[in-house]
Formats: C-alpha cells, structure tokens, sequence
C-alpha cells in the first residue's frame, strides 16, 4: 500500500475530503551501509504545524508529501541509507495517521517503534520517555529535507568528544524594515544611525543533533521542555555543545515557503540548486536569506524548528 493509498484508508471519508479542500484553497502543492547499525535516532514529529493550516488540520507536518512520498517517508529512508536500523517517532498530534502510513509500507531494514506523547513535551521532553538511549544517539526534527551525512555527523561529534553536537547552517537573514540606531530610549531619543533593511549572517541550526545518553539528566521528567532550553542549560553548566557546520541544501518544511520550495526543488530534480535560491528568498553571501523567518519565530536562533 503507498503513502496515499494508506492516507486516504486512516483520514475516512470525511478527513479526505478536507485534505482535498484544503490543497485547492492554499498555495501550489505540485505535489547501505552499517556504519550507524548501533546508532539510534529520535525523530521527533508530534508537533501541531500551525505555519502550514489549512493543510495540517488533517495531516500532522511530517506527512506532508514531497512529490510521491511523506517528508517523514524521505527521513527514514535518508537515515536508512546511511546505515541507521533503529528509528523512534516521538508523536502526538495526529499519530494515528502516522501510524497508519508506516505500518503499511515497506521499512525495508529498519525498525520503528513509536512513544506517544498524552500532552506536548516540547522538543527536548519527550526524549526522557524513550527507553533504551544507553549510547551515543540521533535526534532530529521530522520536517526536515537535508542531503546532510548522517555518518560524517557521529563521526565529528564522537571525534570531538563533544556531548551535544549541532548541524548547523549559515544563513543570511534580511530584516523588511530600515533599523534604526537610537542613542538612549529616553525622551528626546536622538537617532545615530539609520540601516536600511540590512542583512545579518547568522549561524543557525538545522534541528539535527547528535546527544550523549547522559545529557537526558539535564532534561526535566514529565514537563514540557525545548531543545534551546536544554542547550542553554549546558552551556551555563560548561558541558561541550558543539557544531558541525553543513553548507548544502537544508528545507524547513514548516514553513510555507520553504515546503513550496522543497516540493518544486525535490519534483523537479533540482533539489541541490533550490536550496540556495528558494523563491522569494533574497540570496546573499552564504546562501539563501530567512527574511522574516526569525522575527516570526524568534526561537530560530536556537534551533527550535519542530514543535509547532
């Protein structure tokens, strides 16, 4: 049974129908190796996608198709590929629909098992609720297209003895309006500076991480808790969080425009060339800017891409 095959079978009758509806009304959908056989990955896919309504009022994001496949289809086989045997889904929202998806295809060699959440943990939560991460492991969002080695990734964290290690992204953000350089907030503010909608490079993540078992310690049980909060505890507490810089194609696929972008990239075969040049993303130096990403979601910063 393919992806839409098992789709349509989990949604009903009436969940299809909206799932047509709401493609018509929004934007465009033109729609190994074991070298990591002992490596575990977390991805985490229960989050709500409120950026890409009306789509994800019937399909949880990391079901969005990317031309005949799930984007969640394209992760497993990516991690597969790379020689991963072992895969949690760590879902919530709608996981009956990705229940159904996976329990209807081929997964080829790898084994999935699933932890529910009964409310939202976070990013960072709903790792204290999987059993068994006694060794050096993977978590990632479930919403992300990458050509990133997921084998040269464990190799840089484990060879720089890192306990946190981060794939990160350099990105070009261009903020819409002219900032202004004020020389106090008092009244009267004399203004020194004036920018015109500048562009800052910035060094972001791509929400794949690389954990050592025993930084979950640092996890509060049973709360809701973010990635960004856990690594800022770390770094206080002066744990090594490092990174491993990638500069090839990174699609956020919460985003509209970079799920539109994805799927025309991926669809057309030009998925390497798109990232760089996502349309109506100015490019500037080090790739694609993230105009109004960050001051939509400021938690960017910190790499929290996964759980709205």
């Amino acid at each position: 049974m393919d992806f839409y095959e098992a789709l349509t079978a989990g949604l009903g009758d009436e969940g299809a129908h909206k799932l047509t509806r709401a493609a018509s009304s929004g934007a465009n959908l033109r729609v190994a190796d074991d070298g990591l056989a002992s490596t575990r990955a977390v991805v985490l896919a229960g989050g709500r996608g409120t950026r890409l309504a009306p789509y994800t009022s019937v399909l949880p994001k990391p079901l969005m198709p990317i031309g005949e496949r799930a984007i969640l289809e394209i992760v497993v086989e990516q991690l597969e590929a790379h020689g991963v045997t072992d895969i949690i889904f760590c879902v919530g929202y709608l996981s009956h629909l990705i229940r159904t998806v996976f329990d209807n295809r081929a997964n080829g060699h790898v084994n999935i098992s699933y932890v529910h959440e009964q409310e939202a943990l976070g990013t960072a939560g709903p790792l204290r609720l999987v059993d068994g991460l006694n060794e050096t492991f993977i978590v990632m969002n479930g919403d992300v297209l990458t050509t990133l080695d997921y084998r040269d990734l464990v190799r840089h964290h484990r060879e720089a003895g890192n306990a946190v290690t981060i794939a990160t992204r350099e990105r070009t953000i261009k903020i819409d309006y002219g900032v202004l350089h004020v020389e106090n907030e008092k009244t009267p503010a004399r203004i020194v500076g004036f920018d015109e909608k500048p562009e800052v490079r910035s060094t972001v993540s791509m929400g794949v991480y690389v954990f050592e078992p025993w930084v979950l310690d640092y996890v509060p049980p049973d709360q809701h808790h973010d990635v960004p909060e856990l690594m800022q505890t770390l770094i206080i507490q002066g744990v090594s969080v490092g990174a491993y810089a990638f500069d090839g194609p990174w699609f956020d696929i919460g985003r509209e425009d970079d799920y539109a972008g994805a799927v025309e990239a991926w669809t057309s075969g030009d998925f390497e060339d798109a990232s760089r040049t996502r349309p109506g993303h100015q490019v500037g130096p080090g790739g694609d800017s993230l105009d109004r990403l960050i001051e939509q979601d400021p938690r960017r910063d910190l790499g929290e891409v996964a759980s709205d």
